[in-house]
């Protein structure tokens, strides 16, 4: 079993589809037999369509901040981190940036080749396998002012542990008082719960506060189009005037990146989030992966529980989106890899979508496995 990859599999553990990608490609291939469409360039910016979509997207179509949003097209999550990090180290004072400790491993990398100064803040407490709210609190109160905070949208890469929407508010009050410039990493939204809203639940709050913020949105996982490289970088500043100039700023730093960016996993984004019946059948796409994720954590939580494996294992449905920590050591999961040919990160990480209905007993057999007969103390 791999379950180090971050994609999705289906029951069968095949990659999926979406369908109602398969429809919008048809769309596109239509349009170019018409005429309609062809394969000149896109606007340094991207399809204004698509940009827009994913401003309503992220605030929902009647958040009154959408007047003061926008954006461009970029390469993905990876992209939009990028001209983030460049932005800020053109035209922020201070170059302190904040990440989240444990936090994507490509965060670090990104944001120290713009040239900036990366620091953490801790966020997981193996104990509880949670959220360590207090830590994170006290860590952002300790972040210089007027730095820049990477803040994951929704379902926590690697953990999966997110913050109540309670929680959300006290971030929000600590990025206030302390004027720190916020970017959201959001390659989950929808995907994690099935539900956008729920979702963006962190973002659409910090924009109820008039919060100045990026959104980095990728559409890798929600709409699978993984090797489409479809994204978008979204500015909700304080004014229209303020968003207009950054966004002016943004298209100068891809010019000299990609120049154009790709067209073809745009223009699905583009149709599918600007037709209200392919929307609607997009979230119901959305609702068979989360559920599906859903269904094996929640099998794999039960079958850890029949064979007795000790310790708690609550967190693996409290979790949410693609990954879990499991909780195991180094040791078990090098036990776990080489015994029973379990792939996984080393730190425990495992990609829920990677587990199917079979082998679900399977993979409870090699966790028991490696707790019980390598290091118990979980």
């Amino acid at each position: 079993m791999n379950l180090g990859v971050g994609a999705y599999r289906d029951a069968d553990g095949k990659p999926w589809v979406l369908p109602v990608v398969k429809k919008a490609e048809q769309i596109i291939m239509d349009r170019i037999s018409s005429g309609e469409s062809n394969h000149e360039y896109l606007p340094i910016g991207g399809l204004a369509g698509m940009v827009q979509g994913s401003c309503r997207f992220a605030l929902g179509k009647d958040h009154p901040a959408l007047e003061r949003a926008g954006g461009i097209q970029v390469l993905s999550g990876t992209g939009a981190l990028r001209t983030a990090g460049e932005f800020v180290a053109d035209f922020c004072k201070n170059k302190d940036i904040y990440v989240s400790s444990p936090t994507w491993g490509n965060h670090n990398a990104i944001f120290k080749r713009c040239g900036l100064n990366v620091g953490s803040y801790r966020y997981y407490k193996p104990e509880t396998r949670g959220l360590d709210f207090e830590a994170y609190t006290e860590d952002l109160n300790k972040c210089t002012d007027e730095s820049t905070v990477v803040l994951h949208a929704c379902a926590h890469n690697p953990t999966g542990v997110d913050p109540t929407f309670d929680q959300w508010k006290e971030i929000a009050k600590i990025c206030q008082a302390k004027k720190l410039f916020v970017v959201f990493d959001s390659a989950y939204q929808g995907f994690a719960s099935g539900d956008p809203a729920v979702d963006a639940a962190g973002i659409r709050y910090f924009a109820d506060e008039g919060i100045p913020f990026f959104v980095c949105q990728s559409y890798s996982k929600n709409f699978g189009l993984y090797n489409e490289r479809a994204g978008c970088l979204m500015v909700c500043g304080p004014t229209v005037a303020a968003t207009a100039a950054v966004v002016s700023q943004l298209k100068i730093i891809v010019r000299a990146n990609w120049s154009n960016p790709p067209a073809h996993g745009a223009q699905i984004v583009d149709i599918v989030l600007n037709d209200e019946t392919l929307y609607a059948e997009w979230l119901d796409n959305l609702k068979t992966m989360s559920s599906r994720i859903k269904a094996m954590r929640q099998g794999l939580k039960e079958a850890l529980i029949a064979k007795k494996t000790p310790g708690s294992w609550e967190h693996i449905t409290t979790h949410i989106g693609m990954f879990t920590f499991t909780g195991l050591t180094k040791k078990q999961v090098e036990h776990v890899v080489e015994k029973h040919h379990i792939y996984m990160l080393a730190n425990g990480r495992i990609n829920m979508c990677g587990v199917t209905a079979p082998k679900i007993d399977y993979l409870a057999t090699a966790i028991n496995d490696a707790v019980v007969n390598v290091d118990s103390k979980l």
